[in-house]
């Protein structure tokens, strides 16, 4: 049967956001007097969160007060860059309003602090119905630990096997088996297809458009 419930990834599955991030993180960096890194490098470095994004980053047995200061200070400088590149891949806009159209339950799980994400949602994405909208939040382990998304799952009303978990990375992935979701990887965000296929994702999907195809359509 059609997917009843769909739950999205934001950074490198509905928006780019690498370079903005990047470019953040390296002034937070610079600030520090730490090397800096490609904007490319940063692929692998994002989607943990951003205590575990910033670890990545510093140079190895960087003190924890000072991963803390650079913690604030990247929320500080993003609050000001957030936007300067940011913006939807091609296509996700009309798959969202087809899901919306065909009455397909829609939410976005990030590990992006919850605050960000909600900005990001209302700025990109100010017409789409999305039930739920949660990021990194205090109290709620992050992705790929799967509480969360049982929990979207539950206030659906729908079951976790009628329900499809999408994103660019591995932790996606692993969160949508750990909940007992399908699996969808898309092969346009941060991460390779190599990391969704050994992750064992059900489908990679190469555009919006199939994404739409398969939710709508799969049985």
């Amino acid at each position: 049967m059609p997917c009843l419930s769909i739950i999205l990834d934001l950074d490198g599955t509905l928006l780019d956001t690498l370079h903005d991030l990047a470019e953040t993180c390296n002034e937070v960096l610079l600030y520090n007097r730490f090397a800096t890194h490609p904007i490319g490098s940063y692929k692998t470095f994002v989607g943990d969160g951003l205590q575990m994004l910033i670890r990545k980053i510093t140079p190895v047995g960087t003190e924890e007060k000072v991963v803390q200061q650079c913690c604030t200070l990247f929320t500080k400088l993003y609050t000001q860059n957030w936007m300067r590149n940011s913006c939807p891949y091609d296509g996700i806009n009309d798959m969202l309003a087809a899901l919306q159209k065909n009455g397909v339950n829609l939410a976005i799980l990030s590990n992006k602090p919850h605050e960000f994400t909600k900005l990001f949602v209302d700025k990109f994405f100010p017409k789409r119905q999305f039930t739920v909208v949660y990021g990194q939040r205090d109290g709620f382990p992050k992705k790929p630990d799967p509480t969360v998304a049982l929990e979207i799952a539950a206030q659906f009303g729908t079951r976790p096997q009628d329900t499809l978990f999408v994103g660019d990375s591995g932790v996606d992935i692993k969160t949508g088996k750990a909940a007992g979701m399908k699996t969808a990887g898309v092969s346009w965000g941060f991460r390779s297809v190599r990391e969704l296929t050994e992750n064992n994702a059900d489908i990679i999907v190469h555009n919006p458009l199939e994404l739409q195809q398969y939710v709508l359509f799969s049985t």
